[in-house]
């Protein structure tokens, strides 16, 4: 069993809601990434979602694309998340990291060089952004054999077909975006959602996660209430931006906002 499979059974068991925070590797520096890493987890993550700098990345509003262009002013490549990761493991064998990215870097690299790579760092899951199902299946194929759960976007405006294409081919979970819109954007509408998520179950077992629009603890409680996971990143990279020059007081300010995220969605089970 991966590890995600397994830390999403154990949440199960225990009638826990997942709580999945996304940071850019290498912002506001990459010296900061793997200590922010455990900070989360020390104060209730999951799971960890690791953003792949990257110049042009489309689905992501103003605050996540500035992290992406803060990292790059470091040179932070994708070789250089993977080495961020191999560093987490030291000390935390058992926390999920799912990268988030687009198919460029990765296609750079060679889709076998990747996964023997990122599974040889202590990678879990991958989502490329960028990449359809439809033609997915040369990345997938690389990724089998070592392990590594393919996670897909679901959208508002998925097709009910569409949905069921996407399902047989992801694993670990599935990203229900909860908005129309890029990262940060537009408000929840948690009926919407809750709506949505039943839809998306119809088609799968696997865990379904919401992003998109979570902002804050009760934001965070109300989804909790109808998802697998909650999955927080525009909220965390916009106090990292704010505080990108005070670095002890931004790793107490996410350990302080992952804290009340996680309180607020065990509340609400």
């Amino acid at each position: 069993m991966s590890r995600l499979a397994q830390r999403f059974a154990d949440l199960k068991a225990a009638g826990r809601t997942a709580l999945i925070p996304f940071v850019t590797a290498g912002d506001p520096n990459p010296e900061l990434t793997v200590p922010l890493m455990h900070a989360m987890v020390a104060n209730g993550a999951d799971v960890i979602e690791l953003g792949v700098p990257f110049s042009d990345p489309m689905a992501d509003g103003p605050v996540i694309q500035r992290a992406s262009e803060r990292a790059l002013e470091h040179h932070v490549s994708l070789r250089g998340v993977l080495e961020v990761v191999r560093t987490f493991r030291r000390q935390d064998p058992d926390t999920p990291v799912v990268l988030m990215g687009y198919l460029n870097p990765v296609e750079v690299m060679g889709y076998a060089a990747f996964a023997e790579q990122a599974a040889q760092a202590g990678v879990d899951g991958v989502l490329t952004v960028d990449l359809p199902p439809e033609e997915a299946e040369p990345f997938l194929a690389a990724l089998r054999p070592h392990g590594l759960d393919p996670i897909f976007l679901l959208a508002p405006t998925t097709a009910e077909g569409r949905i069921g294409t996407i399902c047989k081919v992801a694993s670990g979970f599935v990203y229900y975006v909860s908005v129309k819109g890029v990262t940060g954007a537009a408000t929840l509408d948690v009926e919407a959602v809750r709506s949505q998520v039943a839809r998306i179950r119809s088609h799968t077992g696997l865990p379904v996660g919401v992003g998109f629009g979570i902002k804050d603890g009760p934001s965070a409680a109300a989804v909790a209430q109808v998802a697998d996971a909650v999955i927080v990143g525009s909220a965390l990279v916009r106090r990292i931006e704010e505080l990108r020059d005070d670095p002890d007081t931004l790793l107490a300010q996410i350990s302080g906002f992952v804290d009340e995220l996680r309180r607020a969605i065990d509340g609400a089970r």
